[in-house]
């Protein structure tokens, strides 16, 4: 392997538009293709929003404060490449080769990285004593210290023995992620997914990791001083509730329902884990009173909803195909991951012919997946739909202002 230059690269941008014509013809398999080998060159600050740099070569590349906002770099090399304070929002790293890396401050927010490589590789850093195009090279893990990756997908990704100190992992998806040995201490981990990951040894001090899931996940040797572990989603506790079985406080429910209030009781669920019911779908279910319940992960396929309230509830990666949602009241809600294909969300008529619509007020709804779903009329002021699917989505007169 040639030994890696120690001089970094300057490029004008009439060349550099060149390059990424011809890589995009290479992407698309046209005439006149080519990959973009922009290996040790010096892009600070450069604008490459949306750019298709698919498994382009950036290895050791300066992009500090570049803007790569929805930039496609699936498969990308970008190992010992300089990204601090890079702007990566929403951007696609699905299998990029990001060894020794530094992201140190960038904004990954959203941004797409299953199954990148962030373990150790060589690091090119400029040598100051050497003048400010001269490279030095170090072997170090991938650095993400106070980087944002806040909503981002870190599914299996390879960070051991990453540093990513104080960074910003709110609701990410970090599920079968190898993390062995991270130096983590002061990341903010609050709601993200960590089932199945691997924390064995991690540097966990100061995190804070308030409804962060991890059944399943590896936590020997972990460090976790100041972490209050009561905090996180552990594994589905026994499906009971006030003392009582959730099942058969759901049959009661289920016969208010169909009686029309006069046999069976109305449940009131209000912080109830309901993981461990492991399904129910087609059940009818209106006018649930669950504010703050756990439905995390669940088959609530073709359920009735009508009237229900679920504020603030925990839906996350729950499966609500056809779901009847209509006039639920959903503000603050966690859907992040959740299926709603075929959803309806629209309002609920009363019966003195008025109309109470869904409210997703400041509900979180990052990746759900909301093809076909009805939401006319629905309250979706502040709601995040950061990259969910919305085609063939119905959004008519829905409330998006405020």
């Amino acid at each position: 392997m040639a030994a890696a230059p120690k001089l970094l690269r300057s490029i004008d941008h009439s060349l550099l538009s060149f390059s990424l014509e011809a890589h995009a013809r290479y992407v698309s398999d046209r005439a006149g293709g080519q990959k973009a080998r922009l290996a040790y060159l010096d892009l600070e600050k450069a604008a490459l929003d949306g750019a298709d740099l698919t498994e382009a070569d950036l290895s050791g590349a300066r992009l500090r404060s570049a803007s790569l906002r929805k930039a496609k770099l699936e498969g990308a090399i970008l190992a010992g490449a300089d990204l601090r304070d890079a702007d990566l929002e929403g951007a696609a790293l699905t299998g990029a080769d990001l060894r020794g890396a530094c992201l140190r401050g960038a904004n990954l927010a959203g941004a797409d990285l299953t199954r990148c490589d962030l373990r150790q590789g060589p690091q090119a850093l400029l040598d100051p004593k050497a003048g400010s195009r001269v490279l030095r090279h170090a072997k170090r893990p991938g650095e993400l210290d106070h980087a944002v990756l806040a909503g981002a997908i870190l599914r299996g990704v390879m960070m051991a023995g990453a540093t990513a100190t104080a960074a910003d992992f709110r609701r990410a998806d970090l599920s079968n992620a190898s993390l062995p040995g991270a130096k983590l201490h002061g990341a903010n981990f609050d709601g993200a997914d960590l089932s199945h990951a691997n924390l064995k040894g991690a540097d966990l001090k100061g995190a804070s990791m308030r409804g962060a899931v991890i059944p399943g996940a590896n936590l020997a040797e972990a460090l976790t001083a100041g972490v209050d572990l009561s905090l996180m989603l552990l594994a589905a506790p026994a499906a009971q509730f006030g003392g009582q079985a959730l099942t058969d406080l759901i049959a009661a429910h289920e016969t208010w329902c169909e009686s029309g209030g006069v046999r069976g009781v109305a449940a009131v669920l209000a912080g109830a884990d309901l993981r461990s019911l492991g399904s129910l779908a087609g059940r009818r279910l209106t006018a649930l009173k669950a504010p703050g319940a756990n439905f995390h992960g669940l088959n609530l396929q073709g359920v009735s909803l009508q009237g229900c309230d679920l504020t603030g509830a925990d839906l996350r990666a729950s499966d609500l195909r056809l779901a009847d949602l209509r006039g639920a009241m959903l503000a603050g809600a966690l859907l992040d991951g959740s299926d709603v294909r075929g959803g309806r969300l629209g309002p609920l008529a009363l019966a003195e012919g008025r109309l109470m619509a869904c409210d997703l007020t400041g509900a979180s709804l990052r990746r759900a997946d909301l093809r076909h779903a009805d939401l006319r009329g629905a309250r979706l002021v502040r709601a995040d739909l950061a990259r969910a699917q919305l085609a063939g989505a119905r959004v008519d007169d829905a409330e998006t202002g405020g």
